[in-house]
């Protein structure tokens, strides 16, 4: 049952939370104004088109000096709202009035001749907080109908400014809604809401509000006992572009393809994510035997010795205890190859903040590439207090992988006298760390597709091309960061060598 209300005064409906609107007299569409009592900050809201100005002054004057008001929230710019603001800032007279709106619309009310400065929700975290600690929060609604429209909620007395959203065409008009509000708003969305889907949007934000009170700018004002139905029914109205009958079919038929299409890139990902899976595990496997085979020749070699000098009776307790021990070393190794490679491949590992030198120098050890008899050499220029976020044991994977196909160059072109050098240097926004060598660079044709999943040009029994497929996406999936790829020229222009660059942010 509607409450009996004297609507040519203001109405308080919260505390401090007054109606400072006015009937129009057999006018379904009725516009309404509110106001915020909040001492010498206090807020008017949707101040309304000229139709109305005198009597929201009027009202307004009743509760507090005009000159209190130091902010106006206009949630659009149309004129039903919004063009009675110059001469309302002509009464108030304040050089610090300020006007409560989006971006996108504060372009568009300046055509009013506002000379306010603007409070622009959107660049000042959607929220407005008064020195007496009154605060709003703005929900933006956009489309719902304007691009930059928004709602306003205030947090204490659990009321919603709604703007257009939950108004109302009323041909006999009662100030609060009652449980046909329904039927009275239906019309008003349908034709003023540009779509189901923009809002639905809308109202998704504000159904997980805590509300006590809507307080719309035209219609009724909606007590808490109708809002959750009210909210319901209209997540189920055609607005819009849907009422258009042919658009509502062509769309319909549009979404039905596309999620037709969506199922079948779902089973095609799952397919390329088993065949992805088997190909990692392949990469692990071979990445694994690549590093046990030095290891194992060692091992090898060193049984036959024993076996040999133990058959001539030539074996002492020393060598016996020296290849052991050499031995042992190389199991060791070999053991901790195989958890590194796991490692990797390990999901839900916690990331954390790690030294890049450490991680450098660990992938070195795996990679196995010292200075050797060839004339390999490895030059660090590392700071040791340098850190990154991540995955240590991921990072490490990318280090190897870009060295692994170093170290395959050096053995495939039996090249001698390499140098390798490792960079590692910071700035404000990323620590970077470049990797060159001097093994006569990327072919042209390839240096686009190195990153490409199974490019390789190697025998299939040194790789599957996975390698720097997978360290381009640790450093750009999981680590927020780049890596690049590019050839080094010395001063004739001669095509010398490689550079491979992984750039992290510092702040991740």
């Amino acid at each position: 049952m509607s409450k009996p209300l004297n609507t040519s005064e203001a109405v308080l409906i919260a505390p401090n939370i007054y109606w400072v609107g006015m009937h129009l007299k057999d006018d379904p569409f009725q516009c309404h104004s509110y106001l915020i009592k909040n001492g010498n900050e206090s807020i008017l809201i949707d101040p309304g088109s000229m139709i109305e100005f005198n009597e929201t002054v009027r009202k307004i004057k009743s509760i507090v000096d005009i000159c209190s008001i130091k902010y106006i929230i206009l949630h659009h710019q149309d004129p039903d709202l919004a063009a009675a603001v110059p001469e309302i800032e002509k009464l108030i007279n304040r050089d610090d009035l300020l006007i409560v709106t989006h971006s996108r619309m504060s372009l568009l009310i300046k055509h009013y001749m506002v000379t306010s400065k603007y409070y622009e929700i959107d660049k000042q975290n959607n929220q407005l907080i008064t020195s007496g600690g009154l605060k709003l929060d703005f929900l933006t609604t956009p489309y719902c109908h304007s691009p930059g429209a928004f709602v306003s909620y205030e947090p204490i007395s659990k009321v919603l400014f709604s703007g257009d959203i939950f108004g109302g065409i009323e041909e006999s008009w009662e100030f609060y809604a009652d449980e046909t509000y329904f039927l009275k708003a239906k019309q008003f969305h349908q034709e003023y809401m540009p779509s189901k889907d923009i809002f639905n949007y809308a109202l998704g934000k504000i159904e997980k509000l805590d509300i006590d009170l809507i307080a719309p700018q035209h219609g009724s004002v909606i007590e808490k006992k109708y809002i959750a139905s009210l909210i319901t029914d209209m997540k189920n109205l055609d607005c819009g572009l849907y009422i258009e009958e042919k658009y509502n079919r062509e769309l319909i038929d549009t979404i039905e393809e596309l999620q037709r299409k969506k199922q079948d890139l779902k089973e095609r990902d799952l397919l390329l994510f088993e065949q992805s899976k088997r190909a990692e595990i392949g990469e692990m496997i071979g990445n694994i035997a690549h590093q046990w085979r030095q290891p194992l020749a060692i091992i090898n070699t060193s049984i036959a010795i024993l076996k040999e000098k133990n058959r001539a009776n030539l074996l002492s307790k020393e060598e016996i205890a020296d290849k052991l021990e050499k031995m042992e070393k190389r199991v060791v190794y070999m053991s901790e190859t195989i958890e590194d490679f796991m490692g990797y491949y390990s999901p839900d590992k916690e990331k954390s903040w790690f030294r890049v030198c450490d991680a450098i120098e660990r992938s070195i050890d795996i990679v196995n590439l010292q200075q050797d008899s060839k004339g390999t050499k490895v030059n660090l220029l590392l700071e040791s207090e340098y850190k990154i976020y991540g995955l240590m044991n991921e990072f490490i994977q990318v280090i190897v992988s870009i060295l692994s196909n170093i170290n395959d160059l050096i053995t495939i072109k039996n090249l001698t006298d390499t140098n390798i050098t490792i960079a590692l240097h910071k700035n404000s926004d990323y620590t970077t760390i470049a990797i060159s060598d001097n093994c006569g660079g990327i072919e042209e044709s390839n240096l686009s597709k190195i990153f490409d999943p199974y490019f390789t040009t190697k025998h299939k029994s040194m790789g599957t091309g996975l390698g720097l497929h997978i360290a381009k996406m640790i450093i750009e999936d999981n680590m927020n960061g780049f890596l690049s790829a590019k050839n080094i020229y010395n001063t004739k222009n001669e095509k010398i060598g490689a550079e491979f660059t992984i750039k992290v942010k510092n702040e991740y």
